[in-house]
């Protein structure tokens, strides 16, 4: 899968940009708040997903525009394809291979790209919802029904809360808590089954991705953490249904005298080691910075396996805190892959050994 041409118009402090990469790595570099980020987001809402940096739909317009729109050509399963997304103050439309679709997230699968930018480094040093957040993204670009699951899960997750304030006032409905538990589990289990699974794969390729990336200096680990007790030698769905129903039914009283769902996947985490140690606590920055990259990279190597073609690879500032060898790893050693790579400094990627440089300026770009 490859980014043949982007055209952006009238997004954030992009006039116009028709961008025409390589098949290799493409680094577009230039000083602080020129347009780089808001380039590597413009690719990266084609995959489905909702904006890395949280943004509303209005926030991609420029300043004093109504309409903001960008242009993809990719090829992807043997055949050139085109997606295009228009924004205004109180819509967005879709097309794909100018076919108007339902919603972004139709995109979900037929473009798909893996992306890195310093707020996810937040992965390592702050709490498990963004841990949950990557494996979830991950998970719903390989399995577009697990994304579906999820809502689901979320949907009753939210009733089931409602439910167990109202208990308080009214212990009568209590009775129907069960009903509410049997869709809770059955969301669960799916949940947590996948999760498991795409942890410990994610896990392996990621240590090989960060020998890589370390010169095999240092070794990476990741253990996935469900949110309720459950025996680590459990493998079906079925066995994972009757451990979340039994956490649920023993921590019901609980439930209810607080208002909320103690147990289940909203709880879940993911133990990031380097060395066998916590990278949260003893990581150095070059060392998380190091973690979240080799998790993307296995993230890509998945997607490469599930779609028999590798992902685009996104990386935004990522050139800063690593190390010569490391760099190396990321410009030239990534075959096979598209990637954009965006840095301020020429000094960051002065070892490129191939590929195209391009410099953004006032949001123009030049090759």
């Amino acid at each position: 899968m490859r980014v043949e041409s982007l055209i952006i118009n009238r997004l954030r402090n992009i006039e116009n940009i028709n961008l025409l990469p390589c098949g290799g790595a493409n680094i577009v570099f230039g000083d602080n708040a020129q347009g780089k980020t808001n380039l590597i987001e413009a690719i990266w809402l084609f995959s489905g997903a909702r904006s890395f940096r949280g943004s509303k739909d209005q926030e991609f317009i420029m300043f004093g525009q109504d309409v903001a729109k960008i242009e993809l050509t990719f090829f992807a399963k043997d055949r050139e394809q085109s997606a295009s997304i228009v924004l205004s103050e109180d819509k967005k439309n879709v097309f794909l291979n100018e076919i108007k679709q339902e919603s972004v997230t139709k995109l979900a699968g037929e473009f798909c790209a893996v992306v890195f930018s310093p707020d996810h480094l937040s992965l390592v040093k702050q709490g498990p919802s963004k841990r949950r957040r990557l494996i979830d993204v991950s998970l719903g670009q390989a399995y577009p029904k697990y994304m579906k699951i999820l809502d689901g899960y979320n949907r009753v997750l939210k009733q089931r809360n409602a439910l167990l304030k109202d208990i308080t006032a009214r212990p009568a409905l209590s009775d129907t808590l069960e009903a509410w538990d049997k869709s809770l589990i059955d969301y669960g289990a799916y949940i947590t089954h996948m999760r498991g699974r795409y942890v410990k794969k994610l896990a392996l390729l990621a240590s090989e991705f960060y020998s890589g990336i370390s010169s095999g200096k240092e070794s990476f680990s990741a253990v996935y953490t469900p949110g309720f007790n459950i025996d680590k030698d459990i493998k079906s769905r079925e066995e994972i249904s009757r451990e979340l129903k039994a956490s649920l039914l023993k921590n019901r009283d609980a439930d209810i005298r607080f208002g909320v769902t103690s147990q289940g996947p909203h709880r879940d985490d993911m133990e990031i080691m380097t060395d066998g140690v916590s990278s949260r606590i003893f990581g150095s920055q070059g060392q998380q910075r190091s973690c979240i990259l080799a998790l993307k990279l296995a993230e890509c190597a998945i997607l490469e396996e599930r779609n028999s073609e590798p992902p685009v690879i996104l990386l935004d500032d990522v050139m800063s805190e690593l190390d010569g060898r490391r760099r190396d790893y990321l410009l030239n050693q990534l075959n096979g892959r598209q990637v954009f790579i965006t840095c301020c400094d020429a000094e960051a990627f002065s070892g490129l050994k191939g590929g195209e440089v391009f410099k953004i300026e006032n949001g123009a770009i030049q090759q």
